[in-house]
């Protein structure tokens, strides 16, 4: 099927004689579906699972379909505008490629990205060097842009060190509102202590995003053992006290540590 054939598909669906549930979306009812495609699409590249990718790689397009063909309906903008405005920016923004512009490495390149991004948002309503951070972002991926645009004005710490005596700074003080602070103190201490953590992981140059992910996974993985152990055994998990879970945890770890890596 040809590209023209797929925008028509698109269209047709959002026609009068298409899908009922295409007709009714609108910009902000897709917002959702928008992330919920990405996701998918990330989850399939850390499986490593091409097939996977390629089947999501075409639900994240859909979407962009989707967006454009609704602005199309309303006067605003088609798909070929979009695809024309994106083939222009990837042009101006690489004159190490497209002109003369010398870029060698890949940290030069991202110094002239945000010289042209700041000419090019010069005439934008910007009161803040930190404007321009979407708010829907992830909270831990949204701190990290917001640090590294201020830190591009030399508002940032200096060494590594620095940022690990600010993280245990926080702790110290969020220990302090647990043993007699209210839940509001709790909560400011604690979003204190995640900034300070992601601060941290800017300067290891590690991406705190995707390293809570496979922490998370890490701790699925174990429990899902640790579900298996007990099935095996005909235990009742919460009829267990910590002692006994704590004792299927270590084994499913031991396990795991065992196990030949992939």
């Amino acid at each position: 099927m040809s590209w023209s054939n797929l925008v028509n598909v698109v269209a047709k669906l959002r026609s009068p004689e298409g899908c009922p549930w295409d007709r009714e979306q609108t910009h902000t009812s897709l917002k959702r579906y928008l992330l919920e495609e990405a996701y998918e699409l990330l989850e399939a590249i850390d499986q490593g699972r091409p097939e996977a990718v390629k089947d999501e790689l075409g639900d994240v397009l859909l979407q962009v379909l989707l967006h454009a063909q609704i602005a199309a309906e309303e006067g605003q903008f088609t798909i070929e505008d979009v695809i024309t405005n994106l083939s222009e920016k990837l042009v101006r923004r690489h004159p190490h490629v497209f002109a003369e512009v010398s870029a060698e490495t890949p940290e030069e390149v991202m110094v002239n990205w945000d010289a042209i991004k700041r000419k090019e948002k010069a005439g934008a309503e910007r009161e803040s060097i930190l404007d321009g951070v979407p708010k829907d972002l992830p909270a831990l991926m949204r701190a990290e842009k917001i640090q590294k645009k201020a830190a591009k004005v030399g508002f940032d710490w200096d060494h590594t060190h620095e940022v690990v005596e600010k993280v245990k700074e926080e702790f110290r003080e969020l220990e302090e509102a647990a043993a007699h602070g209210g839940q509001a103190e709790l909560e400011e201490e604690l979003g204190d202590l995640l900034f300070a953590i992601v601060n941290l992981s800017r300067f290891i140059k590690v991406d705190p995003e995707f390293a809570l992910q496979k922490a998370t996974g890490k701790f699925m993985e174990r429990f899902r053992l640790l579900e298996g152990y007990a099935q095996e055994e005909d235990l009742d998990l919460a009829a267990l006290d910590l002692d006994g879970l704590n004792e299927l945890w270590d084994r499913a770890k031991d396990y795991l540590r065992k196990k030949p890596q992939a």
